[in-house]
């Protein structure tokens, strides 16, 4: 009986132990085609793409910025193949025996080699590093000769910012360098195509378009094997090249204005005085936007950091300086307009010997030995200091402020292209008690009277007022991007459509002696017989025997221009230094005064305005008003074939 009893027991735990062991076999086989199901149907993409990862490598390729041309569709800013080689830092298992290889194959410096591990450490541990984005061909083969030994090293063949005219447009056009974080932050679109040695806009239009300069960048798929190393190319999306962006600036004419300036620091800007149109508007010192495009040098980037003369500085827009002389034909449009002074009164100029005196105080005029008594036009065409002393103290200094501001000083003109852009100042009462908390003395407005004093403005700012008064004194928008709507025609239309609309009686129009905002084209006179008073004498400063420019002159009607000198003092000149009588290259550079010339031309139905400014060179007859004279030469030569451009406009007499 026992034995039957330990039988059964004996074949229960047979039976239990065959139910577990199947049990766990059904678990085993259940876990089994639920990881298959997982696997081959509920996962499948997942794994696919992960296969295919392993497989298949996929590169980002840069995005092509668009061209940037001049007004006749010269290439400024163009597109280069260069040779980079990327680091897949992911990929790279000994990152140092990598680099060691690189320096030996490329031949880096050390200089390059901290370049790259700096870069290093500011990258994720998965990003990639480009550690050269401008190999030479011989680098760049020698590189894909071993690959095969370099983990985790991409070659990669790339398109790169060039400037075909170097220094010439730097400060118009910008430069490139490699985006920042600060770069990325500002905008969207460079977050949206930020790929491995992306540039992009540093200064200049450049940075101001970058919307529409960057375009989008492309795809790269490649086969690969179990190495790494590329088989075949699966698929490639180009990338978009961006928009091509057409400036109002003629080549020619903008290296001649740097040609004009070498070897000195200035400034000359030029513009069409009915369309707005920036002709040239060239800066000196300048420098090459290539060196910066592939990251400058140390050495390079301290030479242009420390230059005296500020080659970073776009002189035209953002260097502010007290418009000398060139000023008197808007204070004297400013005293004829509010009626403060009748161009028939003569004043006496005696020279140093008897100056101008104001509660004891002496202002001199710049002539030695004085220039007699001076009518209103004789005062312009000779800039006669006395005159203008005591023009700008019957006139005031607020009255002055309106017309200045009214004519473009104290205003941005290319702000939403330019962040550098300087506002300068056009001082008024109220101005230097916000500014400086103290009155203003009738002092200060004599000294205002002759573009001295608190006054600063741009040399673009007085191309502008140039160019509204030559104009016959109409409001113009200056722009540098041509605009299609605008042309020579159409301004001139609607120019003469407000002196239609506008009443007869001008001199009693009230509304144009107060400071208000002007639409585009509208009139900025109160009298015409005003502006033409004044185009006319500065046709005397240029063209007639003791203009102050006469020597700059053109006897050929087609180049006939009108103009005036302007000297900006740097330094008060104390009383033993007048004594002295120092010829400008007896005084020390710095001390030198700025020398400008502003122009419109030719005198017979003008088209353009010129200002020239040229840092420390002395008086402005002989140190601005000749390259203004050059430069005048060549744009009339050219007006024909910007005609041809711009149809239906009529071309120069």
């Amino acid at each position: 009986m026992q034995n039957r009893a330990s039988s059964v027991e004996k074949s229960r735990l047979i039976t239990r132990r065959v139910f577990m062991l199947a049990a766990a076999k059904l678990i085993l086989l259940g876990g089994i085609t639920s990881r298959l199901y997982s696997l081959q149907i509920s996962d499948r993409e997942k794994y696919e793409l992960l296969s295919d990862k392993n497989r298949i490598r996929e590169w980002k390729t840069p995005p092509q910025r668009g061209f940037i041309v001049d007004h006749f569709n010269n290439i400024l800013a163009d597109n280069d193949r260069v040779f980079q080689v990327h680091l897949d830092l992911d990929q790279i298992k000994d990152f140092n025996d990598i680099i060691f290889k690189l320096k030996n194959i490329l031949e880096l410096s050390n200089n390059e080699l901290k370049k790259i591990y700096r870069e290093k450490e500011r990258l994720k541990p998965w990003d990639t590093l480009v550690a050269s984005d401008n190999l030479n061909w011989t680098q760049f083969s020698k590189l894909n000769l071993y690959l095969h030994e370099l983990e985790g090293v991409k070659p990669v063949v790339s398109s790169s910012r060039f400037y075909p005219y170097k220094n010439s447009l730097v400060h118009v056009v910008g430069y490139v360098g490699a985006a920042s974080q600060k770069d990325i932050e500002r905008k969207d679109v460079i977050k949206e195509n930020l790929v491995p040695g992306l540039k992009v806009g540093k200064s200049g239009i450049e940075y101001a378009k970058e919307t529409q300069l960057i375009g989008r960048y492309g795809i790269k798929r490649y086969e690969v094997n179990s190495s790494g190393k590329r088989i075949s190319q699966i698929d490639y999306i180009k990338e978009t090249q961006g928009e091509k962006i057409k400036l109002t600036v003629d080549l020619e004419v903008q290296q001649l204005a740097q040609e004009l300036l070498k070897g000195k620091a200035g400034s000359i800007s030029a513009m069409d005085i009915y369309t707005g149109e920036i002709i040239a508007m060239a800066s000196s010192p300048t420098y090459d936007p290539n060196k910066f495009t592939h990251g400058i040098g140390h050495k390079d980037w301290g030479e242009i950091r420390d230059d005296p003369l500020k080659p970073l500085v776009n002189k035209s827009i953002a260097g502010l300086y007290s418009p000398g002389s060139t000023f008197k034909p808007l204070v004297a449009l400013a005293a004829l307009e509010f009626g403060t002074i009748d161009p028939e009164r003569p004043i006496l100029c005696k020279g140093h010997k008897h100056p101008y005196e104001l509660y004891d105080v002496k202002y001199h005029c710049w002539k030695k030995q004085g220039h007699g008594y001076m009518r209103l036009r004789n005062a312009i065409k000779q800039s006669c200091d006395i005159y203008f002393y005591e023009m700008a103290r019957l006139l005031g200094v607020d009255r002055l402020a309106i017309i200045a501001k009214r004519y473009g000083l104290g205003s941005n003109i290319l702000k939403d292209l330019y962040f550098d852009e300087k506002k300068g100042v056009v001082p008024n009462t109220l101005w230097k008690k916000n500014a400086i908390g103290k009155s203003w003395y009738l002092g200060e407005t004599v000294i205002n009277g002759i573009g001295q004093g608190y006054i600063q403005t741009t040399p673009l700012q007085l191309c502008l007022m140039t160019a509204q008064i030559a104009n016959g004194g109409y409001k113009i928008k200056p722009h540098i991007i041509r605009d299609e709507s605008i042309n020579y025609e159409s301004a001139r239309l609607k120019i003469a459509n407000q002196f239609v609309n506008e009443t007869a009686d001008f001199s009693n129009d009230e509304k144009f002696l107060v400071d208000r905002d002007y639409k585009l084209y509208e009139r900025l006179y109160r009298d015409p017989k005003n502006i033409e008073f004044i185009k006319d004498a500065m046709f005397g400063s240029t063209n007639e025997q003791y203009g102050t420019s006469y020597k700059s002159r053109y006897d050929d009607v087609k180049y006939q221009y009108a103009g005036k000198t302007g000297t900006s003092q740097v330094k008060r000149i104390t009383e033993e230094e007048r004594k002295l009588d120092l010829d400008q290259s007896q005084i020390e550079y710095k001390n030198r005064d700025h020398a400008l010339f502003i122009a419109f031309a030719p005198y017979k139905n003008p088209r353009y305005s010129i200002s020239v400014l040229v840092e420390h060179g002395g008086s402005g007859s002989s140190g601005a008003a000749p390259l203004a004279s050059k430069l005048i030469k060549k744009i009339i030569d050219r007006h024909s074939l910007r005609e041809q451009i711009e149809k239906g406009s009529t071309s120069l007499a």
